[in-house]
């Protein structure tokens, strides 16, 4: 057998097959569990100045991406949208939300709002990167 690598056959394998695997290992309940979770902070003419990104997946919800412009910063609206994923986890029975920031990005919000640190890397870009989780 000869093999190759290759970028452009099927982009989606590795995840399709790691997922089909766990399924076979994860209780029947958690199987369909997943879903994006996609919030805005927008203004009535539409001008996005914020969002939040991750994904339900089985028993948690893992927030990818957490964004407020700078002009909106300090007023609460990244509280108010990690409150929203937190009840949108809430309400798909989710046990537990993760996130990860970098130390110059937002560490101390998260930790406000009740996150605990599991884990760190050093060295990171030269920063620390940071686990946290908050269980539900």
């Amino acid at each position: 057998m000869e093999l190759i690598l290759s970028s452009k056959l099927d982009p989606e394998y590795a995840e399709r097959k790691v997922l089909e695997y766990n399924l076979r290992h994860f209780p029947k309940e958690l199987h369909g569990r997943y879903q994006k979770v996609n919030l805005l902070l927008a203004d009535s003419s539409e001008r996005i100045y914020g969002g939040l990104s991750g994904e339900i997946c089985w028993n948690w919800l893992a927030v990818e991406y957490l964004f407020v412009e700078e002009e909106a910063r300090g007023s609460g609206w990244g509280k108010r949208l990690m409150e929203e994923a937190e009840r949108i986890a809430v309400q798909h029975g989710c046990d537990f939300i993760k996130v990860d920031t970098l130390s110059f990005q937002a560490l101390d919000f998260y930790i406000k709002l009740g996150y605990e640190v599991y884990g760190m890397l050093p060295n990171a870009a030269t920063f620390e990167h940071y686990f946290l989780k908050k269980d539900l």
